[in-house]
């Protein structure tokens, strides 16, 4: 990704991003990056000046950064929201073929939310304190002090979060890797993501922070 712009630099008006010819997408997923968190969200169409995407959430108003499955990053603004679609502006004009093809040097792979969360590890009496680093439909990244027997089965709690069954598929200490046995549906996926990383409080008028990060 190139090094952020200051405001209004290479920014299209509304009238360019409407006219601009769109190109209808398959259902793909990608994720929004903000201050707040990272958040799932699905591309529906694009041009070279803007995206439509399907979200099941509220977006955060400031500037994101929209990343691809393959890595790729494009800073976007959101334009507008209703129900559960959205339009965001590229704050350059890229092009389309690159979002169309969505190639590039990293083999593309699920999508994976980066954030910081406690949880604990529980089997029968056994309790493991761990801290998820990663999360994705299909399994997590964590980091636990003590040695994991690898294909262990655990029941993963996340405070606010049902328990999750999950076995472990490698370790690299203090890293570990977990499976889980039923992977979420990409919607009930993205409604954590958001539960886990509510958006913050607008700011108040003598607050010159416009977000913060949660823990």
């Amino acid at each position: 990704m190139s090094d952020p712009v200051g405001p209004g630099a290479g920014i299209v008006d509304g009238a360019d991003l409407r006219a601009a010819p769109r190109v209808g997408l398959l259902i793909r997923p990608a994720k929004l990056i903000a201050p707040s968190g990272e958040y799932l969200c699905v591309l529906r169409d694009a041009s070279a000046t803007g995206v439509k995407v399907r979200c099941f959430h509220p977006l955060p108003a400031q500037a994101m950064v929209l990343e691809l499955g393959n890595g790729d990053r494009y800073e976007v603004e959101r334009m507008w929201e209703q129900g559960d679609h959205a339009g965001l502006r590229f704050r350059q004009a890229i092009p389309v073929e690159y979002l169309i093809k969505e190639s590039g040097p990293y083999p593309k792979r699920p999508v994976r939310l980066r954030l910081t969360l406690s949880a604990l590890l529980v089997a029968g009496r056994d309790v493991v304190r761990v801290v998820i680093h990663d999360l994705s439909q299909q399994g997590a990244r964590i980091e636990c002090a003590e040695p994991l027997a690898l294909d262990r089965r655990f029941r993963l709690e996340i405070p606010g979060v049902p328990p999750i069954t999950a076995k472990v598929r490698w370790r690299r200490l203090p890293s570990a890797g977990l499976v889980f046995e039923d992977t979420f549906r990409l919607e009930d996926f993205a409604r954590l993501a958001f539960r886990l990383q509510p958006l913050p409080e607008p700011p108040g008028e003598d607050d010159g922070k416009t977000f913060k990060r949660l823990a």
